[in-house]
């Protein structure tokens, strides 16, 4: 099936609520105040989109390719990164909203997700290899067999996960968050 292309054009304030937008190219267009609720997004592709202040709840990322997305203050709670396109995928998060997303096993490395609440996500088996989580609020968000090797931590906080079932070498963390990572021996630290 063949792809509608849009390029380079801005997207002000539209409700794709309930919309099915399969099939469509989407290269280097913004979109902002946009609404997908309930959007079925499935096998378009995103390439250099940024979206701004956009809503992302309960969305279909079937095969959805994002290559060099960008989401600036976009609510995108309990979104499943896993269903999208491993090719290319890369993207970022500025003052975003990320709760209850998954990103179960996706190699999403370099990620940068700046000053964002990522509370009860999975990372489960996800390569994070050299992203940061500058600011961001971790609470019960999972690193499980996750590869974390030069992720910076340092200004993350609420984390807590154990060292020993992720790949952690040249990790940065800040002194205060150490705490997180000793929570499985419930230790008193004064």
């Amino acid at each position: 099936m063949n792809k509608t292309l849009q390029e380079k054009i801005t997207f002000t304030k539209v409700d794709y609520s309930d919309k099915k937008l399969s099939y469509h190219e989407f290269d280097s267009c913004t979109f902002i105040n946009c609404v997908f609720s309930k959007s079925d997004l499935s096998n378009s592709d995103f390439l250099d989109c940024h979206f701004k202040e956009c809503s992302f709840s309960m969305v279909k990322l079937n095969n959805t390719g994002l290559n060099n997305a960008r989401f600036t203050g976009c609510k995108l709670l309990g979104i499943d990164f896993t269903k999208c396109k491993d090719f290319l995928l890369s993207f970022g998060f500025d003052t975003c909203s990320l709760d209850y997303s998954t990103f179960f096993k996706k190699k999403i490395k370099n990620t940068i997700f700046k000053e964002c609440t990522i509370k009860e996500a999975d990372f489960t088996e996800t390569d994070l290899t050299a992203s940061g989580f500058l600011n961001c609020d971790l609470s019960r968000t999972i690193f499980m067999h996750s590869v974390l090797e030069k992720v910076d931590f340092r200004t993350a906080y609420n984390y807590s996960f154990d060292l020993e079932l992720n790949r952690v070498k040249k990790a940065k963390f800040s002194s205060a968050g150490i705490i997180g990572l000793l929570d499985k021996y419930q230790i008193i630290i004064e």
